[in-house]
């Protein structure tokens, strides 16, 4: 693009996209993941009851993008604690969140600095997950533009999409947390990165691999941290979700419906208006009746 070549930030997607996720991003990955976990209720009493449950809930928070994307490419979906260097990475993780004396390492962790850093550097890790998930697609469904899209969002966010089984692991069922019935902002960015790094894979997007990859690092990174300052789950989604909805899938009114209603309202009405009438004539039926006893 030349918007990109006036300035001069070329090098720096360059650069980007070939950055080593390994082991500072992924570590930062893991870290909060586990602690998204830990914050979840209930987490603190399963570790003390069950460490293994816990820590095969941790291995799904970590893996479960991995996991999932298996699942669909009928693949192994163990196939991601093959590397045994990430797994014991996690697991390191996983116990120096729940395990370490005094728990010094989630205080200082949840320090907002330092968990702002480790927040922007898991989203990095999304950018790559995404674009893994594609690209694995791309190799055995050429020009399979759903099939790209559906494994890539599943790798990008396969924690969220399996929650109900890992609640599960847990313990705990609650069929209305869903992520597809009420998606949270991880899944729905998740799914626009999806959708993005598919089109270009499939050259319906005129814009090279490592510019997208920038820009949408910058996006979502620059969000997340505007949401954690601000203390809010607003999204500057919302209001092109809003419109989006109203335009495709508002239900209008019918007007039958609008009838029946109108037609309920005036029976409504009507009886209401019989019986304030029918009232004198009882009274004067019952006048009539005092009479004739006198």
């Amino acid at each position: 693009m030349d918007l990109f070549g006036l300035l001069s930030v070329n090098e720096l997607a360059v650069a980007l996209s070939s950055l080593s996720m390994f082991p500072y991003f992924d570590a930062a990955h893991y870290i909060v993941s586990v602690m998204s976990l830990r914050e979840q209720p209930g987490a603190l009493e399963v570790s003390r009851r069950s460490p293994f449950a816990c820590w095969f809930s941790a291995m799904l928070y970590c893996f479960g993008g991995a996991v999932l994307s298996g699942v669909i490419m009928a693949e192994a979906p163990i196939e991601p604690l093959a590397n045994s260097t990430n797994v014991l990475l996690a697991s390191l993780m996983w116990y120096l969140v729940f395990y370490c004396p005094q728990d010094v390492v989630y205080s200082t962790a949840s320090f907002l600095p330092i968990r702002l850093v480790l927040t922007a550097m898991k989203e990095v890790t999304r950018t790559w997950k995404v674009l893994g998930g594609v690209t694995q697609a791309s190799k055995k469904y050429k020009d399979s533009l759903f099939v790209m899209i559906a494994v890539g969002w599943a790798k990008g966010a396969g924690g969220g999409l399996m929650s109900n089984f890992e609640q599960l692991v847990r313990g705990i069922w609650k069929p209305e947390t869903n992520e597809l019935l009420k998606m949270t902002y991880p899944t729905k960015v998740t799914l626009i990165g999806s959708v993005l790094f598919s089109l270009q894979q499939c050259q319906y997007l005129p814009m090279h691999r490592p510019q997208l990859m920038l820009l949408y690092t910058a996006f979502i990174v620059i969000n997340k941290t505007r949401m954690m300052l601000m203390g809010s789950s607003f999204s500057l989604l919302a209001g092109f979700e809003s419109a989006l909805y109203e335009v495709l899938f508002a239900r209008p009114v019918s007007h039958s419906h609008i009838t029946s209603s109108c037609s309920s309202s005036e029976a409504k009405s009507t009886s209401c208006a019989t019986n304030g009438s029918s009232l004198p004539h009882e009274q004067k039926d019952s006048e009539k009746d005092k009479k004739k006893t006198e």
